[in-house]
């Protein structure tokens, strides 16, 4: 089982990135995947998660309306639009799948 997180990179405030989590070595279809952000000096935080049957769950208010999860399971993939972003939304993003994580990939929102 693997999971690769990427799309990070730097981007000013206001603007908007996409993270993919490629999945491989089980069917993606059956399972939900989490994201989470942990922000330099403070412990991981869970953002959102996506459902294996789509629904999405909000666990961090600060990132409703701004960040949307979706999966392409043809893909075994799972997206992460930001929009919106802030300064504050800096970190390494992560994604998880039961006991499997990523790798994290860097994100760094200028002011």
């Amino acid at each position: 089982v693997q999971l690769q997180a990427s799309g990070g990179g730097l981007v000013q405030a206001g603007g908007s990135l996409q993270l993919s989590c490629a999945t491989s070595g089980f069917t993606l279809d059956y399972y939900g995947i989490v994201w989470y952000r942990q922000a330099p000096g403070n412990e991981r935080e869970g953002l959102l998660c996506i459902s294996g049957s789509g629904i999405t769950t909000y666990y961090e208010d600060s990132v409703k309306g701004r960040f949307n999860i979706s999966r392409d399971n043809d893909k075994n993939t799972v997206y992460l639009q930001m929009n919106s972003l802030k300064p504050e939304d800096t970190g390494v993003y992560y994604c998880r799948s039961s006991n499997y994580w990523g790798q994290g990939t860097q994100v760094t929102v200028s002011s």
